[in-house]
């Protein structure tokens, strides 16, 4: 056979040679996907001159000027090289791929991680399969089995959940043996993917969501950034009693850090407390020398619940939310942890009373098990409604 690259004897020069360069390249691809078999065939579209020149040499067979595709044999293609170079296809390429291998091992690596999912304490839940299901479909699953991370971490730390408020670098600590293996990283962000489905809550974007999230599982990021906003609160024990007194007895709202509960035995000085989520309400009651008054902000944090803690036994908490599937899962949520809560303004009638408008009800409907007809309301109306719109309804509440 000739040599159209005028390459006799030297097949180092071949893979930028233009004749050459991409039916190597294709012929890569081919032994990497077959595992290094020359049984198949590789094919250039819209050959140049000087790729139908090659294949000519290659199969000894003219191919006319303008052909649309041009194919050729591996086994012709290394017997070529053979002849021509002293070399076979595989010496003349380098190293290749065995894709095929590594697909078996990716596939036996994640069978093994997906076995070691399923063998959690949490296997048996809704939230667990859907979000072990997702990490398989979007590729992430395979993603980190390429990266040789250790799925297993992620399994051990949803074992450990939920915690009771312990800083993140100690439950890091306590479960993985590395203080900041939780800080950031792969392992964070499949753990806080597994808790947003875990509470039904979007992946987090930032800081303050994702703190949200550990805070949900027991889990405190920063005892600083963890605070309660309170109103005509009263409380004896250390510096934060006298302060919380203080801001009381004035009808001034006041921050609490969890920190600061976390400095002395705090008991809280009333007969009953109100919980609201939006600080508009807090706010409007601000100098009416209102009824106790704790504003969660939101879901309710980890110092929200320190704080309520230290309550008295038996202190009736009357709590509430948006009415929107977040807020009564939240206030179903409170209802199930302290025995003490019942529902402020949670029901049926209430909703009823002012769901003539507002925004469409968003997300997956959630049961109302102290009040079974709400959840039939809102799912009929199907609109939210926040609480400054019973803002009058509340405020006289905390008046009288």
């Amino acid at each position: 056979m000739v040599d159209p690259a005028g390459l006799s004897g030297d097949p180092a020069g071949l893979a930028a040679d233009p004749g050459w360069r991409r039916l190597l390249a294709a012929a890569r691809r081919s032994l990497e996907r077959g595992g290094g078999s020359l049984a198949g065939s590789v094919s250039l579209a819209a050959p140049t001159d000087a790729e139908r020149l090659v294949v000519i040499g290659i199969t000894g067979v003219h191919r006319p000027a303008g052909v649309g595709r041009l194919t050729v044999r591996l086994a012709d293609l290394d017997e070529h090289l053979r002849a021509a170079y002293g070399h076979g296809l595989a010496a003349v390429l380098g190293p290749v791929r065995d894709r095929r291998a590594e697909r078996e091992r990716e596939a036996a690596a994640r069978d093994a991680a997906l076995a070691l999912a399923r063998a959690g304490r949490h296997s048996d839940q809704p939230w667990y399969a859907q979000w072990l299901d997702g990490l398989r479909r979007d590729g992430t699953l395979t993603r980190v089995v390429r990266a040789g991370l250790p799925f297993g971490d992620v399994v051990r730390v949803l074992d450990a959940l939920p915690a009771r408020d312990e800083p993140l670098p100690a439950f890091a600590e306590r479960v993985l043996a590395d203080t900041k293996a939780l800080t950031e990283g792969t392992l964070r962000g499949l753990v806080l993917r597994a808790l947003a489905a875990w509470h039904r809550f979007p992946v987090p974007t930032n800081a303050e969501e994702e703190r949200t999230l550990w805070e949900l599982a027991g889990i405190v990021p920063d005892d600083l950034a963890s605070q309660v906003l309170v109103l005509n609160v009263p409380a004896t024990g250390g510096l934060l009693g006298d302060w919380m007194t203080a801001a009381a007895s004035a009808g001034v709202p006041f921050r609490v850090t969890l920190y600061q509960l976390r400095l002395d035995r705090l008991v809280l000085d009333c007969d009953e407390l109100f919980v609201c989520e939006n600080p508009a309400v807090l706010r409007a009651a601000a100098g009416r020398r209102s009824r106790p008054l704790v504003c969660t902000e939101g879901v309710p944090s980890a110092a929200v619940h320190a704080l309520l803690r230290a309550a008295r036994d038996g202190t009736p908490i009357r709590w509430r939310n948006d009415f929107d599937w977040t807020g009564v899962r939240l206030t179903a949520a409170a209802l199930a942890r302290y025995p003490s809560a019942v529902p402020w303004r949670m029901s049926a009638t209430d909703y009823a009373s002012a769901a003539g408008r507002g925004t469409p009800l968003a997300g997956s409907p959630a049961p109302t098990p102290w009040d079974p007809g709400l959840a039939v309301a809102m799912s009929t109306a199907g609109r939210a409604v926040m609480e400054e719109r019973l803002m009058e309804r509340l405020l006289d509440d905390l008046d009288r």
